[in-house]
């Protein structure tokens, strides 16, 4: 960071990535390489406002921060002494994503009061809660790994685009000769990077198949005798109810549910279970389906059923979080012990899931004697990100819903907020960054002072505290007392000086144990559990199971007659993967406008062609949307990018408009993916 000290204020001139760095080795993404634009934006939010317009109108006039407070302290409180904590609703996600900005002093302010908890599972969760139902924890093989694999398999993870600074590492494997499968509904940019010549090769089942395809390849791998039975004796349970329960599996079966050859099965379930150093690689995308926790257990079980974790860049892969996260003491940051006790002498208030945002604030998932009367929303623009979004938007209209937003763009959102308060940016102020893509945890060191008057998360819930009159000396810490309760075993003064450290993992390379597999596995077993009791007692099927998920083409058939696509909204621009930078002029507008994408045989059927304008709707919705005839998805599905705001949009609504907020079988997580629409041309 290059910074100019010569004017009253220092400002932010260059930002460029650090060679030096172990991981990224200087390079940064389109969005990052931008960052300053972001941060010195003329749209940027500098000063508190309050709404004089009607909710979602963005009419709003300018205000104090003292009249900011005092109206927000005077409003809260009245709330919560008429209806009590749980009357009030905080709601954030990962906009900043680092340490105190996510997980500051939030959580004790929030605690302290006595609110509804919000379950952030919206991306992430799920995946370890599916895995550890299988190993017993969220570990996995780290990404860098996949140097020594011998076959790479991308299991719906866009690897090229989002998760770019892996790539360099797969393209070392394959040039030892390691051979890449990538596994994706959408033929996507990583898609386009397979080497047929080489043994490459692409596989593009129907969406939320996935498993069935899974248990078919289990079912080759057993009839053929093609697993590790030494390692599956010595470190697995559950094999003979596994083995029953892919007996039914063929792959002639899987593939009519997939809508591949079954002879496409049969060659990966061979070529997994042959080849030494297999890597499984996958992250989010496949939990965002019905069976989205089942994904991701199920998984799991190719490893241990061919013995991969026995070889160096063999396994299963996902985010590093497992690794990094571990060292946050998240208790010592929330401070649940704040919570008032209730007349029962326990500590108690209620939850609800951010997915269900919708149907939270219009009492569909809440009492009706007990609405939530009160949101203060920071880090994140549910409007756009959360599905099922008109339901959000009813929400958001209430007249006796009084909602804070702090932020540093007027986003779809913030336009149905009472305050409006500005928010900082990364480059302003001192965090700790836990990256989910390797595992060096660095420190983000302040590089200019907060922009006009605005102020980070940390600091704002410590003015929200003064306002409120609460005396709990822990809701005013300073930041770096909240770092150190954080991260009790990392010197904090050693991480700032040297700006990242490795978090710590298996020097070996396998994250289960030696060679051997001697390490047990955090199981009740202490083995990879093929049968789970643990699953059964949640009301799960004990084994690897296939449900197709109720909003697709196998499951509900009188949804699927009336709505005949499956929906995707993938990530897929290069100037922009999240909608924090849709509203910037060299990321939004420089992809164009949203879209919805057909095959070409789909398009024909329903007379459109590039450039038309279609209707996409379901019970939940409607959009409207010009359409892209390409070769990259099959038939029967549809795909409109995520992350543009209303204002990019013909009728100002967004994908989400569109998407289930149906919850997964298990983690908490939700079926985006699992939506079903009607597309027809406009007149």
């Amino acid at each position: 960071m290059t910074v100019d000290e010569s004017g009253p204020e220092p400002v932010a001139v260059k930002l460029r990535g650090t060679p030096e760095h172990p991981f990224s080795q200087g390079e940064l993404c389109p969005k990052v390489n931008r960052f300053l634009d972001r941060v010195y934006s003329p749209d940027r939010l500098t000063h508190p406002l309050r709404r004089v317009g009607p909710k979602g109108s963005g009419e709003f006039e300018r205000i104090s921060w003292d009249d900011a407070l005092t109206e927000i302290g005077t409003r809260l409180r009245g709330i919560i002494d008429e209806h009590g904590g749980e009357a009030l609703l905080p709601y954030s996600d990962a906009g900043n994503q680092s340490l105190l900005s996510m997980f500051g002093a939030g959580g004790r302010f929030f605690h302290h009061l006595g609110a509804t908890q919000l379950v952030r599972a919206l991306c992430g969760v799920t995946v370890g809660a599916g895995a550890s139902m299988t190993n017993g924890s969220g570990a996995s093989l780290e990404a860098t790994e996949m140097v020594h694999s011998n076959l790479i398999v991308l299991w719906g993870t866009n690897t090229r685009l989002t998760n770019r600074h892996l790539w360099p590492t797969i393209e070392q494997a394959r040039k030892r000769g390691a051979r890449l499968v990538v596994i994706d509904p959408i033929r996507t940019l990583t898609a386009d990077a397979i080497d047929e010549s080489s043994g490459d090769r692409f596989i593009q089942p129907l969406p939320g198949t996935d498993i069935a395809m899974m248990l078919a390849m289990m079912h080759v791998i057993i009839r053929d005798d093609l697993t590790d039975a030494e390692w599956v004796a010595d470190h697995t349970t559950g094999f003979d109810e596994l083995r029953d329960a892919v007996a039914d599996w063929t792959p002639a079966r899987a593939a009519e549910v997939c809508g591949l050859d079954a002879e496409e099965i049969e060659t990966l379930a061979a070529d997994v279970a042959t080849t030494p150093g297999t890597a499984l690689r996958t992250l989010i995308g496949p939990e965002h389906h019905e069976n989205g926790a089942m994904f991701f257990r199920t998984l799991a079980c190719l490893p241990a059923l061919t013995g991969a974790w026995r070889h160096r860049g063999g396994g299963y892969s996902r985010s590093v979080g497992y690794w990094t996260e571990d060292q946050i003491d998240m208790q010592a940051l929330a401070r649940p012990d704040l919570m008032p006790m209730l007349d029962d002498g326990t500590r108690a208030p209620r939850t609800v899931n951010m997915s269900r945002l919708g149907a939270v604030l219009t009492g569909i998932d809440v009492a009706e004697e007990a609405p939530i009367r009160a949101m203060i929303v920071w880090n994140c623009n549910p409007l756009v990100t959360v599905p099922n979004a008109e339901l959000i938007r009813t929400g958001l209209e209430r007249d006796d819903l009084f909602t804070v937003v702090h932020e540093q763009f007027m986003t779809d959102t913030a336009r149905y907020a009472d305050i409006v308060l500005p928010a900082t940016t990364q480059i302003e102020a001192d965090d700790i960054v836990f990256p989910w893509g390797h595992l060096w945890v660095a420190y983000n060191h302040a590089a200019v002072p907060p922009v006009g008057e605005s102020c980070s998360n940390t600091e704002l819930f410590r003015r929200l505290s003064t306002a409120l009159g609460l005396t709990e000396p822990s809701l005013f810490d300073d930041d770096e007392t909240l770092m150190r309760d954080a991260l009790p075993t990392i010197d904090i003064d050693e991480l700032r000086g040297e700006r990242w450290l490795r978090a710590p993992y298996p020097e070996d390379g396998r994250p289960f144990g030696d060679p051997s597999g001697a390490t047990p596995f955090p199981t009740p077993s202490g083995r990879v559990e093929f049968a789970s009791d643990q699953l059964e007692a949640l009301g799960q099927p004990r084994v690897p199971t296939f449900v197709a998920p109720t909003e697709g083409p196998s499951g509900d058939p009188d949804l699927a007659a009336r709505f005949p696509f499956q929906l995707l909204t993938p990530k897929q621009h290069t100037r922009f993967l999240n909608s924090g930078y849709a509203n910037l002029p060299k990321h939004g507008p420089a992809e164009g406008a949203p879209f919805v994408e057909l095959c070409p045989d789909d398009a024909a059927a329903f007379g459109l062609a590039d450039g038309d304008v279609a209707r996409v709707a379901n019970d939940r919705s409607s959009l409207e949307v010009a359409v892209r005839v390409s070769q990259r998805l099959r038939p029967g599905v549809a795909a409109i990018p995520f992350g543009w705001w209303g204002a990019h949009h013909l009728d100002g609504r967004v994908a989400n408009s569109l998407t289930s907020d149906t919850l997964t079988d298990w983690g908490g997580g939700v079926a985006y993916s699992d939506t079903l629409v009607s597309i027809e041309r406009t007149t």
